[in-house]
């Protein structure tokens, strides 16, 4: 029987949409928008983008039937899921005028300035639209992740979640989980070397290998240039991440040796 995932966890699984979005957008504005069918492409990216707005507003459903403390977090994390929604709702209405700018361009049909578009004129418009939607859903990987932190942290606090079981993970593999939530880890599959989108950030494939064995991480082909393999958070691996969250770990057990107190010397005689 498979646990449905708690609001914090659906956040971290909305994040992995997101990039799965973002890789796809980012395929279809560098190749498929010069193919010969365009708004095929762009067609085939709007349900995907409406899935993100779905998806955040069913976790706004699962919060209401919470009976909990509107606290200041747990307005603002709603505040945040809903403006989730709201950003991709924007971005599908965007891929919407793009497929609709393609398909008059094709069929000679006047434009909102008047005489119909040249194809170059069409996929020129769609481009700046593919900008407009590339922004809107750009951060929200970060701010799934932020905001899943924001609502576990407010929701243990009411006591509303259980002390989920704190794996023991390594600071490294810690790192890589948090990195993987936000989009940061790709594989380039002909050296199997991951590529990290930040420059301040280090992980070794031996990390994202350990945390593979256990389950909590996945590998996914992506249709991003020069990335062969997206990882992304399994359903283990969002709960394992969420369960640390609002929880104070506890400290590192330490192998040093005790201090040995000196022995106060005798005051020397004097002469």
């Amino acid at each position: 029987m498979t646990v449905p995932l708690s609001p914090p966890e659906a956040l971290l699984a909305l994040g992995a949409d997101y990039n799965r979005h973002n890789d796809a957008l980012n395929s279809l504005a560098i190749m498929e928008i010069n193919r010969p069918n365009p708004a095929t492409a762009v067609s085939q990216l709007i349900p995907r983008t409406r899935h993100l707005t779905h998806s955040a507003l069913h976790i706004v459903d699962a919060l209401n039937h919470q009976r909990m403390y509107h606290s200041p977090g747990i307005r603002s994390a709603y505040a945040r899921i809903r403006q989730l929604a709201h950003l991709a709702l924007d971005a599908a209405d965007h891929l919407l005028d793009a497929e609709d700018i393609l398909d008059d361009a094709r069929v000679g049909a006047p434009s909102e300035d008047g005489p119909p578009l040249t194809l170059q004129e069409a996929r020129s418009e769609v481009r700046d639209r593919l900008v407009l939607v590339r922004d809107l859903t750009a951060l929200g990987a970060d701010d799934t992740l932020a905001t899943a932190e924001l609502l576990a942290t407010e929701m243990r606090r009411q006591r509303l979640l259980p002390a989920g079981q704190l794996l023991d993970l390594s600071p490294a593999q810690h790192t890589a989980l948090r990195a993987v939530a936000q989009g940061h880890v790709t594989i380039d599959r002909h050296n199997d070397k991951p590529r990290v989108s930040r420059d301040d950030l280090r992980i070794s494939i031996s990390t994202i290998r350990s945390l593979e064995t256990r389950g909590l991480v996945g590998r996914e082909e992506t249709p991003r240039v020069l990335h062969d393999e997206r990882i992304h958070l399994t359903s283990d691996g969002c709960r394992t991440l969420a369960a640390g969250f609002g929880q104070v770990r506890p400290p590192a057990l330490t192998t040093a040796r005790p201090v040995q107190v000196k022995a106060a010397s005798a005051p020397a005689r004097s002469r």
